[in-house]
Protein backbone atom coordinates (compact mmCIF):
# COMPACT_ATOMS: atom_id res chain seq x y z
CA UNK A 1 0.00 0.00 0.00
CA UNK A 2 1.40 3.69 -1.05
CA UNK A 3 0.79 5.76 2.24
CA UNK A 4 1.70 8.22 0.78
CA UNK A 5 -1.36 8.86 -1.46
CA UNK A 6 -3.50 10.96 0.81
CA UNK A 7 -2.64 11.69 4.27
CA UNK A 8 -5.16 10.80 7.29
CA UNK A 9 -7.96 13.03 8.27
CA UNK A 10 -7.94 13.95 11.92
CA UNK A 11 -11.59 12.89 11.77
CA UNK A 12 -10.82 9.25 10.36
CA UNK A 13 -9.75 8.26 13.83
CA UNK A 14 -13.20 8.71 14.92
CA UNK A 15 -15.86 9.35 12.55
CA UNK A 16 -17.26 6.19 10.91
CA UNK A 17 -18.37 8.24 7.88
CA UNK A 18 -14.52 9.87 7.34
CA UNK A 19 -13.15 6.75 7.39
CA UNK A 20 -15.45 5.35 4.88
CA UNK A 21 -14.35 8.04 2.44
CA UNK A 22 -10.95 8.09 2.99
CA UNK A 23 -10.73 4.03 3.02
CA UNK A 24 -12.60 4.01 -0.72
CA UNK A 25 -10.49 6.56 -2.17
CA UNK A 26 -7.09 5.18 -0.74
CA UNK A 27 -7.83 1.67 -2.32
CA UNK A 28 -8.80 3.63 -5.69
CA UNK A 29 -6.07 5.41 -5.40
CA UNK A 30 -4.11 2.02 -5.83
CA UNK A 31 -6.74 0.95 -8.21
CA UNK A 32 -5.26 3.67 -10.58
CA UNK A 33 -1.62 2.85 -9.82
CA UNK A 34 -1.87 -0.83 -10.84
CA UNK A 35 -3.71 0.29 -13.98
CA UNK A 36 -1.35 2.24 -15.30
CA UNK A 37 1.41 -0.75 -15.11
CA UNK A 38 0.55 -1.90 -18.32
CA UNK A 39 -1.27 -5.07 -17.28
CA UNK A 40 -4.22 -6.63 -19.21
CA UNK A 41 -7.02 -8.46 -19.24
CA UNK A 42 -7.27 -11.58 -16.28
CA UNK A 43 -3.81 -10.63 -15.41
CA UNK A 44 -5.20 -6.57 -14.36
CA UNK A 45 -8.19 -7.98 -12.81
CA UNK A 46 -6.56 -10.13 -10.39
CA UNK A 47 -3.65 -7.51 -9.34
CA UNK A 48 -6.69 -4.88 -9.20
CA UNK A 49 -8.36 -7.03 -6.97
CA UNK A 50 -5.59 -8.28 -4.87
CA UNK A 51 -4.23 -4.55 -4.34
CA UNK A 52 -7.44 -3.09 -3.29
CA UNK A 53 -8.01 -6.05 -0.68
CA UNK A 54 -4.61 -5.00 0.23
CA UNK A 55 -5.33 -1.55 0.94
CA UNK A 56 -8.80 -2.26 2.65
CA UNK A 57 -7.74 -4.38 4.75
CA UNK A 58 -4.60 -3.00 6.24
CA UNK A 59 -6.52 0.13 7.19
CA UNK A 60 -9.46 -1.92 9.05
CA UNK A 61 -6.74 -3.91 10.61
CA UNK A 62 -5.02 -0.51 11.55
CA UNK A 63 -7.51 1.68 12.47
CA UNK A 64 -11.05 -0.60 13.35
CA UNK A 65 -9.22 -3.52 14.81
CA UNK A 66 -12.20 -4.41 16.60
CA UNK A 67 -14.67 -4.50 14.11
CA UNK A 68 -15.21 -7.40 11.69
CA UNK A 69 -15.46 -7.44 8.17
CA UNK A 70 -17.05 -8.72 5.37
CA UNK A 71 -15.28 -8.74 1.66
CA UNK A 72 -16.07 -10.26 -1.64
CA UNK A 73 -12.19 -11.19 -2.04
CA UNK A 74 -11.44 -12.52 1.51
CA UNK A 75 -12.17 -15.73 3.51
CA UNK A 76 -15.93 -14.89 5.16
CA UNK A 77 -15.22 -14.81 8.98
CA UNK A 78 -18.60 -15.93 10.44
CA UNK A 79 -17.83 -14.12 13.78
CA UNK A 80 -19.51 -11.17 12.53
CA UNK A 81 -22.31 -13.16 12.60
CA UNK A 82 -22.29 -12.39 16.48
CA UNK A 83 -20.52 -8.51 16.38
CA UNK A 84 -22.03 -5.35 16.55
CA UNK A 85 -20.02 -3.67 14.22
CA UNK A 86 -19.32 -5.17 10.49
CA UNK A 87 -17.60 -3.38 7.62
CA UNK A 88 -19.27 -4.58 3.93
CA UNK A 89 -16.59 -4.10 1.41
CA UNK A 90 -16.48 -4.84 -2.37
CA UNK A 91 -12.43 -3.96 -2.92
CA UNK A 92 -13.35 -3.41 -6.75
CA UNK A 93 -16.51 -3.29 -8.24
CA UNK A 94 -16.46 -4.14 -11.57
CA UNK A 95 -13.49 -5.57 -11.96
CA UNK A 96 -14.47 -6.37 -16.31
CA UNK A 97 -14.48 -2.54 -16.74
CA UNK A 98 -11.53 -1.70 -14.45
CA UNK A 99 -9.96 -4.04 -17.01
CA UNK A 100 -11.30 -2.23 -20.04
CA UNK A 101 -9.31 1.04 -19.40
CA UNK A 102 -10.32 4.10 -20.17
CA UNK A 103 -13.71 2.95 -19.12
CA UNK A 104 -14.89 4.97 -15.85
CA UNK A 105 -17.45 2.03 -14.55
CA UNK A 106 -16.10 0.90 -12.03
CA UNK A 107 -15.97 1.69 -7.96
CA UNK A 108 -14.92 0.78 -4.85
CA UNK A 109 -17.84 -0.01 -1.94
CA UNK A 110 -17.03 0.78 1.96
CA UNK A 111 -20.28 0.11 4.07
CA UNK A 112 -20.65 0.21 8.00
CA UNK A 113 -23.00 -1.91 9.32
CA UNK A 114 -23.94 -1.44 12.90
CA UNK A 115 -26.80 -3.86 15.10
CA UNK A 116 -28.81 -4.15 11.52
CA UNK A 117 -28.61 -1.33 10.31
CA UNK A 118 -26.39 0.28 7.02
CA UNK A 119 -24.98 3.35 9.17
CA UNK A 120 -22.22 4.46 6.94
CA UNK A 121 -20.86 3.86 3.37
CA UNK A 122 -18.38 5.33 0.44
CA UNK A 123 -18.74 4.51 -3.14
CA UNK A 124 -15.68 5.85 -4.92
CA UNK A 125 -15.41 5.99 -8.52
CA UNK A 126 -12.06 6.77 -9.04
CA UNK A 127 -11.96 6.93 -13.12
CA UNK A 128 -14.07 9.45 -12.29
CA UNK A 129 -12.51 11.29 -9.50
CA UNK A 130 -15.53 11.03 -7.47
CA UNK A 131 -16.36 10.16 -4.31
CA UNK A 132 -20.43 9.57 -2.66
CA UNK A 133 -20.62 9.11 0.58
CA UNK A 134 -22.85 9.12 4.11
CA UNK A 135 -20.29 11.65 5.55
CA UNK A 136 -21.42 14.58 2.82
CA UNK A 137 -24.76 13.36 1.24
CA UNK A 138 -25.97 14.09 -2.40
CA UNK A 139 -29.02 16.11 -2.50
CA UNK A 140 -30.89 14.07 -5.61
CA UNK A 141 -31.91 16.93 -8.07
CA UNK A 142 -35.28 17.14 -9.57
CA UNK A 143 -35.17 14.68 -12.56
CA UNK A 144 -34.47 16.12 -15.99
CA UNK A 145 -35.49 13.64 -18.00
CA UNK A 146 -39.19 13.09 -19.43
CA UNK A 147 -38.80 9.62 -20.19
CA UNK A 148 -37.66 7.30 -16.91
CA UNK A 149 -34.10 6.46 -17.59
CA UNK A 150 -33.44 2.86 -15.74
CA UNK A 151 -29.99 1.87 -15.36
CA UNK A 152 -29.08 -2.21 -16.32
CA UNK A 153 -26.41 -4.09 -16.99
CA UNK A 154 -25.06 -3.83 -20.30
CA UNK A 155 -24.19 -7.40 -20.81
CA UNK A 156 -26.97 -9.37 -19.47
CA UNK A 157 -30.40 -6.61 -18.48
CA UNK A 158 -33.06 -8.64 -16.72
CA UNK A 159 -36.28 -9.00 -19.18
CA UNK A 160 -38.56 -8.54 -16.94
CA UNK A 161 -36.90 -5.01 -16.56
CA UNK A 162 -37.59 -4.95 -20.25
CA UNK A 163 -40.99 -5.65 -19.88
CA UNK A 164 -40.98 -3.08 -17.04
CA UNK A 165 -39.76 -0.48 -19.65
CA UNK A 166 -42.04 -1.17 -22.35
CA UNK A 167 -44.91 -0.58 -20.07
CA UNK A 168 -43.89 2.79 -18.49
CA UNK A 169 -42.33 3.88 -21.57
CA UNK A 170 -38.89 4.27 -19.71
CA UNK A 171 -35.29 4.08 -21.29
CA UNK A 172 -32.39 1.64 -20.59
CA UNK A 173 -29.12 2.90 -19.80
CA UNK A 174 -26.70 0.31 -19.73
CA UNK A 175 -23.58 0.45 -17.89
CA UNK A 176 -20.64 -1.54 -15.32
CA UNK A 177 -20.69 -2.01 -11.54
CA UNK A 178 -23.57 -2.42 -9.46
CA UNK A 179 -22.52 0.52 -7.09
CA UNK A 180 -21.92 2.66 -10.70
CA UNK A 181 -25.65 1.63 -11.45
CA UNK A 182 -27.10 3.52 -7.93
CA UNK A 183 -24.63 6.49 -7.70
CA UNK A 184 -26.40 6.67 -11.76
CA UNK A 185 -29.72 7.60 -9.40
CA UNK A 186 -27.52 9.48 -6.77
CA UNK A 187 -26.30 11.82 -9.70
CA UNK A 188 -29.58 11.89 -11.96
CA UNK A 189 -27.78 10.11 -15.24
CA UNK A 190 -30.86 7.47 -14.08
CA UNK A 191 -33.97 7.35 -11.93
CA UNK A 192 -33.85 3.80 -11.12
CA UNK A 193 -31.69 0.77 -10.77
CA UNK A 194 -33.65 -2.57 -11.56
CA UNK A 195 -32.27 -5.60 -11.00
CA UNK A 196 -32.76 -9.59 -10.29
CA UNK A 197 -30.37 -12.58 -10.95
CA UNK A 198 -27.97 -12.74 -8.24
CA UNK A 199 -25.84 -9.90 -5.97
CA UNK A 200 -24.29 -10.43 -2.91
CA UNK A 201 -24.06 -7.99 -0.33
CA UNK A 202 -20.94 -6.49 -0.76
CA UNK A 203 -22.54 -5.67 -3.85
CA UNK A 204 -24.88 -3.33 -2.84
CA UNK A 205 -24.25 -2.14 0.96
CA UNK A 206 -22.39 0.44 0.35
CA UNK A 207 -24.36 2.04 -2.69
CA UNK A 208 -27.42 1.43 -0.57
CA UNK A 209 -26.27 3.78 2.19
CA UNK A 210 -24.86 6.31 0.14
CA UNK A 211 -28.49 6.15 -1.89
CA UNK A 212 -30.54 6.01 1.33
CA UNK A 213 -28.13 9.26 2.70
CA UNK A 214 -29.85 10.76 -0.55
CA UNK A 215 -33.63 10.35 -0.24
CA UNK A 216 -33.63 7.73 -2.48
CA UNK A 217 -35.76 4.39 -2.05
CA UNK A 218 -33.91 1.19 -1.75
CA UNK A 219 -35.93 -2.20 -1.06
CA UNK A 220 -35.91 -5.82 -2.66
CA UNK A 221 -37.66 -6.05 -5.69
CA UNK A 222 -41.18 -6.91 -3.84
CA UNK A 223 -40.83 -4.23 -1.69
CA UNK A 224 -39.57 -5.72 1.53
CA UNK A 225 -36.61 -4.57 3.48
CA UNK A 226 -33.39 -5.31 1.93
CA UNK A 227 -31.42 -7.20 5.52
CA UNK A 228 -27.13 -7.47 5.49
CA UNK A 229 -24.78 -9.50 7.63
CA UNK A 230 -26.60 -12.68 7.19
CA UNK A 231 -25.25 -16.20 7.08
CA UNK A 232 -26.00 -16.52 3.49
CA UNK A 233 -24.60 -13.24 1.86
CA UNK A 234 -26.74 -13.63 -1.71
CA UNK A 235 -28.74 -10.89 -2.07
CA UNK A 236 -30.10 -11.65 -5.52
CA UNK A 237 -32.59 -8.81 -6.64
CA UNK A 238 -32.81 -4.51 -5.90
CA UNK A 239 -34.50 -1.69 -6.30
CA UNK A 240 -33.09 1.73 -5.89
CA UNK A 241 -35.17 4.56 -7.14
CA UNK A 242 -36.40 7.69 -6.89
CA UNK A 243 -39.58 7.81 -4.38
CA UNK A 244 -42.09 8.92 -6.67
CA UNK A 245 -41.42 5.58 -8.83
CA UNK A 246 -41.32 2.94 -5.84
CA UNK A 247 -45.34 1.82 -6.43
CA UNK A 248 -44.83 1.53 -9.98
CA UNK A 249 -41.94 -0.32 -10.10
CA UNK A 250 -42.79 -2.71 -7.30
CA UNK A 251 -46.38 -2.73 -8.67
CA UNK A 252 -45.14 -4.03 -11.61
CA UNK A 253 -43.04 -6.58 -9.95
CA UNK A 254 -45.92 -7.88 -7.84
CA UNK A 255 -48.39 -8.45 -10.73
CA UNK A 256 -45.46 -9.92 -13.29
CA UNK A 257 -42.95 -11.37 -10.93
CA UNK A 258 -39.28 -11.02 -12.29
CA UNK A 259 -39.56 -14.39 -14.42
Amino acid sequence: MNSEQSPMPEAVTTDDHAFAVWAAEQAGARLLEVRAQGLEGRALKDAGDAAAQEVLAALLAEHRPDDRVLSEEAVDDKARLSASRVWIIDPLDGTREFSEPPREDWAVHVALWVDGVLVAGAVAQPALGETFSTLNPVVVPPRTSEKVRIAVSRSRPPAFVEKLAAEIDAELVPMGSAGVKVMAVVRDVADAYVHAGGQYEWDNAAPVAVARAAGLLCSRVDGSELVYNKDDVQLPDLIVCRPELAETIVGFVRRHGID
